[in-house]
């Protein structure tokens, strides 16, 4: 039975881990590897760790990376970055990670991941659609390349374009909200929700355990991803790795959703 999933999101920019704004100023924050081992110790439900160079410098993935990642890993792992090819996201799921996840590629051609899907699985191809409100009319746009690059898609057209040609998941990361911590953007998870028919994640904009509550009380079985509220404590955004124990997890469900 699929239930709530609650997903720290790690980016790592020259091999270190860093946190952004609205996909600006990355600031580091400190080594992914010893992250994942904290994250371990806390059991959390999956993780998520993105390259945010790769792309960007139209660069490979980082394959001793990514397998390093995988073997600390003891939760299942979603990696993304760079993937432009079938054999590329074939080789990181022979690595150890559970989940490829595709951005820029998706959006160049999105034929490609009805082929990776066909050679590794439709559960393990997420598609992620980073949007952006556009300034005039309030509708949002898809963008890549760090958010820099506007593409004039849709992002509901997108993603259900993704899905008929074989993702298993969709990931929204709302581009605006990243790093604020002031709540997700509800506006375009509504719209987004209620038009694909897979599992669905959505990043930007969480601040509390509050935030991470109402987003599943509104949606029921969602991930939950979250950057800032993972690495960060207190007003002074202080470098912590944090995630909810036992106890405070299954009170932010049992308030949320039902268990049975």
């Amino acid at each position: 039975m699929l239930r709530p999933r609650i997903i720290p999101c790690l980016l790592v920019k020259d091999k270190g881990l860093v946190k952004t704004v609205k996909f600006d100023k990355p600031k580091y924050v400190g080594d992914p590897i010893n992250a994942v081992r904290i994250f371990n110790e806390k059991e959390v439900d999956e993780l998520m760790v993105v390259d945010i160079d790769a792309t960007w410098h139209n660069a490979s993935p980082d394959f001793k990376m990514i397998e390093n990642l995988a073997a600390e890993c003891r939760m299942p792992l979603c990696y993304g970055g760079g993937i432009k090819t079938i054999e590329q996201a074939q080789k990181i799921i022979g690595l150890g990670v559970e989940k490829v996840a595709i951005s820029s590629a998706a959006v160049a051609n999105p034929e490609l991941v009805s082929h990776i899907a066909k050679r590794i699985g439709s559960q393990s191809v997420a598609v992620v659609v980073d949007a952006k409100r556009k300034l005039i009319g309030g509708n949002y746009e898809v963008c890549t390349h760090n958010g820099k690059k506007k593409t004039g898609k849709c992002p509901i057209t997108f993603a259900k374009q993704v899905e008929e040609v074989g993702a298993g998941e969709i990931i929204l990361n709302c581009i605006d909200n990243d790093g604020i911590m002031k709540g997700y953007d509800f506006t375009l998870v509504d719209k987004l929700r209620g038009a694909i028919n897979v599992p669905l994640t959505v990043l930007g904009g969480a601040g509390s355990l509050q935030d991470i509550g109402s987003l599943i009380k509104k949606y029921g079985t969602i991930g939950a991803a979250a950057g800032s509220l993972f690495v960060f404590k207190g007003a002074y955004r202080a470098v912590l790795i944090n995630y909810p124990n036992r106890s405070e997890k299954k009170a932010l469900m049992e308030k949320n959703y039902c268990l049975s």
